[in-house]
């Protein structure tokens, strides 16, 4: 099998977390009594899952940016930073993968639902291509509840909106979340022409949004009070799925009059700026260059004055956004501090995808959103950033926050897929950063781990019914009792929507479709070549072979079906 589950005896990993969380040495000679987490509230940590919504790769402080995220930077800087975390290319895979530990294909969202209905019917309904989260996985919510957790989500669900895919059926006991992909930051607004207005729901019944919404404070707030409204004898599970910074790009004047002139120097400007600030932090090597400015991106230079201005107002909006979520994060992380649950909470970070590239006159999506765009908003230089505006900053500021990394949300190309993410846990884990494979699938088996809760597919279980997870507990790694996740040998795929990719080490196998690419397998050496700018299949036709085949079996075992090139349903 391809994502082959490690068989390793956990008793040493799980008998220091115990040692640890309960405030004692762990001494070799100690009785095996302990080899079990207890289940008290005080000794089992609470966790807290933080997803940021099309963030770049080098937006965060910590990362690289110029943005200040002080928040964000303090919890990473105290934890494990990954350098190769891997999510899904979209947003809705992804979150399938997080809260299932498996593969998108196998949880139900081999391609996302708003594609299949628009371009691809025939692939619905398809093994693993429902479109939500589909009954076949056990999820992280359902699992943890069965532990005795008490479970809190708030935020982009996107899993499913008809009763019995939402999130209450779904294992979260209490719920805020918005049920389509993406909607305003300031009030209800669509994102989709197909969309009256965004739908919310409070756990299984339909919410409206106060006054003066705006949506990462928002967020943080109503997370306060089911934490606050919780058994306090009993630890929770956290998942505060934020929908910033995902187009449209909305928020507060004020925000936005932070950032006033800072973009004036233009996108290649800022790339070349945070290039410099990442092999400063170590986070790439020295020698390393950006790639060339792609063809369909104009020089900075070659704009005019107007142009310069209304992009500049964009990136101004967006780095707003960023910023503000920072705030709310930062406001939660009081919170937790005053309530006194900090110190013995678990919290992960991470990006869902990559940066957002497209506009409402890109290809993907002109068919449908380019006339509502202009039915729908005012896009004046003055009101943008406002409710009825509807703005996204396109390719050349998508090149600018994704570094070195190739391409953008939507491509299995590394800025598709390779994001930010963090475990933060001073009680056990020591700052460090990790360089090593790690896939999204990762976190929910790690979690489990930390909790001492056991998934029903297991071989404790004899009458499973449920998939297994493919992803690997990071406990050993974040503890330091081993160096990496995944073993040399390890292997991992991705496909959405017809673009491909196969990884085993540095070595990597990319097929794009047009028009970034012409659908043909290129191989790349990631540690040569980070931005994927040389293909070498030429020079290594034993390796290409060799991930063919590997690309074969994870398609067969996934269930991969092929998609055909994109045709408007109409």
């Amino acid at each position: 099998m391809i994502h082959k589950r490690l068989m390793i005896n956990k008793v040493c990993v799980m008998l220091g977390l115990f040692m640890l969380l309960s405030g004692c040495s762990v001494d070799s000679n100690s009785s095996n009594k302990h080899s079990k987490i207890d289940s008290k509230a005080e000794q089992r940590p609470n966790v807290v899952i933080i997803v940021a919504d099309d963030l770049g790769f080098t937006d965060l402080g910590v990362y690289g940016g110029e943005i200040a995220t002080p928040n964000i930077d303090a919890l990473a800087n105290a934890g494990v930073m990954m350098t190769d975390f891997h999510t899904a290319a979209t947003c809705s895979p992804t979150r399938a993968m997080l809260l299932s530990g498996t593969d998108n294909h196998i949880a139900g969202v081999g391609a996302m639902d708003e594609v299949m209905q628009t371009f691809a019917p025939y692939l619905l309904g398809k093994p693993g291509y429902e479109g939500y989260l589909n009954n076949s996985v056990a999820t992280l919510p359902e699992v943890m509840s069965a532990a005795d957790y008490q479970t809190y989500m708030v935020g982009k669900w996107h899993l499913g909106k008809k009763e019995g895919l939402m999130p209450k059926a779904r294992g979260f006991q209490r719920s805020f979340a918005l049920m389509e992909g993406g909607a305003g930051h300031l009030d209800d607004r669509p994102i989709l022409p197909s969309n009256k207005k965004s739908t919310y729901m409070e756990d299984d019944k339909a919410a409206s949004l106060p006054e003066n919404f705006y949506s990462s404070p928002f967020f943080t707030n109503k997370m306060k009070q089911y934490i606050s409204e919780r058994d306090k004898s009993k630890p929770f599970l956290s998942y505060m799925a934020y929908t910033a910074p995902h187009f449209p790009l909305q928020a507060p004047d004020s925000s936005i009059a932070k950032f006033k002139g800072k973009y004036d120097e233009g996108y290649e400007a800022l790339a070349q700026t945070r290039l410099q600030r990442q092999k400063e932090l170590g986070l790439i090597a020295k020698t390393t260059e950006l790639p060339p400015l792609p063809r369909n991106i104009k020089p900075w230079a070659s704009l005019t004055a107007e142009e310069k201005k209304i992009s500049a107002k964009k990136m101004e909006i967006y780095a707003a956004m960023v910023s503000d979520l920072d705030s709310a994060i930062g406001d939660l992380v009081t919170y937790l501090k005053d309530e006194e649950v900090y110190d013995n909470t678990v919290i992960f970070f991470m990006s869902d995808n990559g940066a957002e590239a497209n506009t409402p006159n890109s290809p993907a999506y002109r068919s449908f959103l380019n006339a509502f765009v202009a039915s729908c908003c005012d896009n004046s230089y003055e009101n943008m950033g406002k409710a009825n505006s509807y703005v996204m900053y396109g390719p050349p500021w998508a090149r600018a926050v994704s570094g070195v990394n190739r391409l953008y949300k939507g491509s299995t190309a590394q800025g598709g897929i390779n994001t930010p993410a963090f475990v933060h846990f001073p009680k056990m884990i020591k700052p460090r950063q990790y360089d090593g494979i790690v896939s999204v699938m990762d976190i929910m088996p790690t979690i489990l781990d930390f909790a001492n809760a056991q998934h029903p597919n297991s071989a404790a279980n004899e009458q499973n019914k449920f998939a297994p997870m493919l992803g690997e507990s990071m406990l050993s790694m974040l503890t330091g009792q081993s160096a990496n996740v995944h073993d040399k040998d390890y292997v991992l795929g991705a496909e959405l929507h017809g673009n491909k990719a196969i990884r085993k080490g540095d070595w990597k196998l990319l097929s794009i479709g047009r028009p970034a690419g012409n659908g043909q397998w290129g191989l790349y050496n990631l540690a040569d070549d980070p931005a994927e700018l040389n293909d070498v299949s030429a020079n290594y036709p034993e390796k290409v072979a060799e991930l063919k085949l590997a690309w074969e079996q994870y398609a067969k075992e996934m269930g991969v079906q092929k998609m055909r090139p994109f045709k408007r349903r109409h």
